[in-house]
Formats: structure tokens, sequence, C-alpha cells
């Protein structure tokens, strides 16, 4: 495995990401513990999960089962540098009592203390806001972090799904209280979808943000789909399949497989791979349902693009290029 620094601070993490979203709702218990040992004996420290996972009347789910699994020892809990999310409603399922989501300080301190007792741990490396709050100024929201960094209840704040100016709005009003602000984004980010690169990726990378890319295989559609469906009759399903009815995309993403196929490469291991040849990237996020799949994305860790893929890949997938210039001049 290799390492890097998570944006502008000291701490080293994985260049791959163990997601966690299926732990629960596609993955059990036992084959979900499996996983994570699997990525921690292959080197991956970083995990990424959110107090909603679960979801409908089980949320909360997956970091509960991440929290049995530090509760076996082995120094699993010191070797794990973990990420949970705040934002999504935690009420009962139907509830619309107030103040159970988004990001108010009294929701924040009601949420990580909930995430704390599921996850089994008295502390949290990254706690991440899932989304903007537009109704809570971030005055409030670094008010209610300081106290937690004090308390040794988290270490470092991050955002997901934040557009560059929120990432700026954040962070100048973090740098007015001499506090640390943000330290990564997570964003949707892959071949098949760029748009971060206009505006949200130079943000993050001029306030010192590790980016950690989600969905990069933009919900299988990188993964080899088109090849699946003749080998094995395997229709494509959810965001692929939508993506797949329009021509354009589906002629992308033929000339996609049939460039790698002409390289003798696997689709999913190199759109892993291409993201970590991009600017500002720490880590994609990967979201192992089994350990085929984990298997799969390490070796995307040690794939070496060739400048000839990587300009074929560019053709086949144009960026949005940067702002303004890329909606005006």
């Amino acid at each position: 495995m290799r390492y890097t620094q998570l944006g502008r601070t000291g701490l080293k993490v994985s260049r791959l990401v163990l997601g966690t979203m299926n732990f629960g709702p596609q993955t059990d218990e036992a084959d979900s513990h499996a996983i994570m040992d699997a990525a921690l004996d292959a080197g991956i420290n970083y995990f990424d999960t959110a107090n909603v996972y679960g979801w409908g009347e089980n949320k909360g789910r997956t970091e509960q089962i991440i929290g049995s699994w530090f509760a076996k020892g082995g120094e699993r809990r010191e070797k794990t540098v973990l990420a949970t999310k705040v934002y999504g409603n935690m009420g009962a399922e139907g509830d619309v009592w107030p103040n159970y989501d988004k990001l108010s300080a009294l929701n924040i301190r009601r949420a990580v203390d909930a995430s704390l007792k599921r996850l089994r741990t008295d502390y949290i490396d990254i706690y991440q806001f899932h989304h903007i709050d537009r109704d809570t100024p971030f005055e409030e929201i670094w008010q209610a972090v300081d106290v937690l960094v004090t308390q040794g209840k988290i270490l470092y704040a991050g955002s997901s799904n934040f557009p560059g100016y929120k990432i700026a709005q954040a962070n100048e009003t973090a740098l007015r209280r001499n506090t640390l602000g943000l330290v990564s984004e997570q964003c949707l980010y892959n071949l098949a979808e760029r748009r971060a690169e206009m505006e949200v990726i130079p943000a993050a990378q001029d306030y010192g943000l590790g980016v950690i890319p989600w969905s990069p295989l933009h919900g299988g559609l990188l993964g080899g789909v088109i090849r699946k469906e003749a080998e094995r009759g395997r229709r494509a399903s959810g965001r692929a399949a939508d993506a797949l009815a329009d021509t354009a995309t589906r002629n992308r993403i033929e000339a996609y497989e049939e460039l790698l196929a002409k390289h003798g490469l696997e689709p999913g291991e190199v759109a892993l791979a291409w993201l970590l040849t991009r600017p500002g990237v720490t880590g994609p996020i990967v979201g192992p349902r089994t350990r085929e799949q984990l298997d799969s994305a390490l070796r995307a860790v040690e794939l070496e693009l060739s400048e000839e893929l990587l300009t074929g890949l560019d053709e086949i997938f144009p960026g949005p290029g940067p702002a303004p210039e890329a909606f005006a001049w």
C-alpha cells in the first residue's frame, strides 16, 4: 500500500479509502468484518462511514458493524483512521421532530455522541459534514467543532458534497476563528463525471484539503458493464443502466472498454488508477461488497498508466476545463 498526507495535515492515510456503505444493507456482519480485516492486512488504514448508513429503519447499522469489529481488539481501532459523517436525519422513520438532522450545534453534539456509542470508540479521526446546511452559519458549526476537538471526541473536520464556494466560505470562517477548518472534501469524481475539476478540486487544493472521490466507478458504469452484459448476461442496473440508455454515453463506454481491451487492462482497475493520477486526490473510496472486489481495487494501486493511455482516456472523457474559462472566456 502507498500512503500520503491528508491535505495539509500531518496525518498519513492510504491511497485507497475503504467505504463501508454496503456493510449491513448488502454485506452481512461476518463478511463485513472479513473485508475490514483484509483491508487492514493490505495496508488500507482509512475507513469511511456515515451515521445514516444502514438506511431506513436500520440507520446507524453500519457504524454498529464497525464498532463490533473494533471490539475484537488486535489494535484494529489504533490502526484505523476513522471517518464518519453527520447531516442526515437520524430520527425514527417517519418522525418529523426537529433537530435530528443537519448541522446545528445541537444536532452535531447529539450526533457525535451517538456515533461514538455505535462505533465503540472514544474519538473520531475525521468528522465530516455530509452536505451543506443552508440554514446554519459556519460560525455556529465551527463553535460546535471546536468544543468537540477540545473534548477529544474528534481530531479533524471534513466536508462532503460541498461546492467550491462553500469550501472557501467554511475555511475563511475558520481562519477568522484561528482554527484549522476543513482538511478533506469527499466529492463525486470519476472519469465519467469530471465537473469537480472546474471549481471543487481547485478550491480544495488552494485551501489544503485532501480530495476523496466517491463513486469512482460511477455506479458500475466504468467497471466493464457492457462486457459483462455480453459475457455473463448481467444487465446493468441503477445509475449505470440509466446512463447506458443514452446513446452518446453508451458509445463512450464502448470506446472506453475497447481501449482498455487493447491494452489488456480491467476497466474498474483503470478507473481507480486514473483517479490516483489526478492532482489533489488523496485516494478514492472503494465500497466492496465482496473480498474479490477488494482485491481488484488493491491491484489498481500498483497499476501504472502510460501517457498514451491517459491521452486516450481524456479523448473519450474530456474534462470540463478550469473555471471561469469552462463557462466564460
